[in-house]
């Protein structure tokens, strides 16, 4: 036969016209173009922040050659380490200080926020939440020279520096909560929380019985998020701070990195990797706690999903 390629059928032996070449075409439509370029974007965006970290337990203060494994940036140089180091040691205390103290404010506001936009069915409620969501889309940039002209012009009371940095990240980290702590809402429903108040207890009880214990998976997810994020921030923090007390990681980082030359470049990778130690961890712990408290309801859920399946 001409005119197409034949195949033999599975079933019937016979051979058929065009089988041969719909395996060629699948062959081709594999995506072997796009495995290629997901591996070049890993590589290209994971490879500086590996250098990095290598070079930040290098016995030398070379960034280029490799001369021995050694922790002499993190605690062993009694000058330039990051324990030792008083600008470095300043860091990291500056940006656990802003994360703990940002989250738990930041958190409980957002919560409440949620709350109370949830219950609030008018006009206002959206407008509240459409300038909630702001947030995602405004450039922090903008933010942080708004929040910059209005403590220096309006509020000159706020000095900048960890005070303004504080309330800054507070007003921009809100909305986290917020809008998680939302969808939660949406997801459960009422009827718990109904189900509370026609068996006795009072509006404050059902919160706290009942609604608040529904809600904590999403509150701790909040509260990693805004921890983690506080922790990368830069825009922000570097707009308002005041002097080298005020600098967390991520400024001084940039700061030394721009200005400070190579003698300072094995500390900074050491500092680097503090950070990157401190997200990772943050994410990996939430992940796992979130995993743990919705195992409950994953299994329901899949209970549910086979349920018609099994005849349940």
């Amino acid at each position: 036969m001409t005119g197409g390629s034949l195949a033999p059928s599975a079933a019937t032996g016979v051979a058929l016209p065009g089988i041969s070449r719909l395996g060629r075409i699948r062959r081709l439509r594999r995506p072997s173009i796009l495995r290629g370029f997901v591996w070049l974007y890993l590589v290209w965006s994971l490879a500086p922040v590996a250098l990095a970290i290598l070079f930040s337990f290098n016995s030398g203060s070379s960034v280029t050659e490799w001369q021995g494994f050694s922790l002499r940036w993190y605690v062993g140089d009694p000058y330039y380490s990051v324990l030792h180091d008083p600008a470095l040691h300043q860091a990291v205390i500056q940006t656990v200080r802003l994360a703990v103290l940002t989250t738990v404010v930041a958190v409980p506001i957002g919560v409440l926020f949620a709350i109370g936009v949830h219950r609030w069915r008018s006009r206002q409620a959206s407008a509240w939440t459409f300038v909630m969501l702001l947030a995602f889309v405004m450039p922090e940039l903008i933010f942080g020279v708004g929040i910059f002209l209005l403590l220096t012009n309006l509020l000159t009371f706020i000095r900048l520096g960890t005070t303004a940095q504080f309330l800054a990240l507070v007003a921009w980290n809100i909305s986290w909560p917020a809008i998680i702590v939302r969808a939660r809402l949406q997801s459960i429903g009422a009827h718990y929380e109904e189900a509370a108040r026609d068996l006795g207890a009072s509006a404050t009880g059902a919160i706290r019985r009942v609604l608040l214990p529904l809600l904590f998976p999403a509150i701790f997810a909040s509260v990693v998020l805004v921890f983690a994020g506080v922790i990368d921030d830069f825009v922000i923090v570097d707009l308002l701070s005041s002097n080298a007390q005020s600098e967390p990681m991520s400024v001084i980082i940039y700061t030394l990195g721009a200005h400070g030359g190579s003698a300072a470049a094995p500390a900074l990778n050491a500092l680097a990797t503090v950070m990157l130690v401190m997200s990772i961890v943050t994410v990996a712990a939430g992940w796992a706690v979130y995993r743990r408290l919705t195992r409950g309801e994953r299994r329901r859920d899949e209970g549910l999903s086979l349920g018609p399946l099994t005849g349940a």
